[in-house]
C-alpha cells in the first residue's frame, strides 16, 4: 500500500513537470496573447436583393436613430479570458482625442463570408465623440476599455477573434 502511494506521488510530480502548461490540451491556453494584424479595407458592401427596402410611411413611424459611433484610433491590447459559460473579450484602445464615451465592441456581421463565417469573430472597437472640440491630450487620458461576453454557442467553431480599429487590428487565435 505504501509503495503504491509513493509510486503514485512520484509519477504525479514527474508528470506535472512535463510541460502541460504549453500544451493545446490545457484549457488556459485555448486563446493565447493577441498579435497585431493588418486592416483590410473593403469599399464594396454586399447588397441582398431579397431583403425588401422599408418604403412604407406611417403616422407613428419614427426616424431611425443615426449611428454616431466611429472607430477608435488604435487597439493597444486585447485578451480573451475563459469563463464557465464561454469567454470574455477585453480590449484596450487609444482614442483620437479626449472625451470619447459610449465605448463598445460591436460584432461585425457584414464582413463575414460563408467560408470564414464560423472561423473568425470580428469586432469593431467603436466610440462616440462629443460634438464640441476637445484637446488631444496624452495617451493615458485617451485610453478606452471595452469588453463583451460570448456564450459557448457563439464560440462554437471559432478559431480566432479579431478586434478592428481605424489604424490597426489585434487578433487572438486558439
Amino acid at each position: 500500500m505504501q509503495r503504491s502511494i509513493a509510486v503514485l506521488l512520484i509519477g504525479a510530480v514527474a508528470l506535472s513537470g512535463c510541460g502541460f502548461r504549453d500544451s493545446r490540451v490545457n484549457p488556459l491556453n485555448w486563446f493565447g496573447g493577441s498579435d497585431e494584424v493588418e486592416v483590410v479595407e473593403d469599399s464594396s458592401a454586399p447588397v441582398n436583393p431579397l431583403i425588401p427596402q422599408k418604403d412604407r410611411v406611417s403616422v407613428f413611424a419614427r426616424p431611425e436613430a443615426v449611428d454616431q459611433t466611429v472607430l477608435v484610433q488604435s487597439v493597444s491590447d486585447m485578451r480573451v479570458e475563459r469563463t464557465p459559460t464561454g469567454a470574455i473579450v477585453y480590449a484596450t484602445g487609444i482614442a483620437a482625442r479626449q472625451g470619447a464615451y459610449g465605448v463598445e465592441l460591436r460584432l461585425d456581421e457584414a464582413d463575414r463570408d460563408e467560408r470564414t463565417k464560423d472561423a473568425t469573430l470580428d469586432f469593431t472597437f467603436r466610440a462616440i465623440y462629443p460634438g464640441y472640440r476637445t484637446p488631444v491630450g496624452s495617451d493615458r487620458t485617451r485610453t478606452l476599455r471595452a469588453a463583451v461576453s460570448l456564450s459557448r454557442q457563439q464560440l462554437a467553431g471559432v478559431r480566432s477573434i479579431r478586434v478592428v480599429a481605424e489604424q490597426n487590428a489585434r487578433e487572438s487565435r486558439r
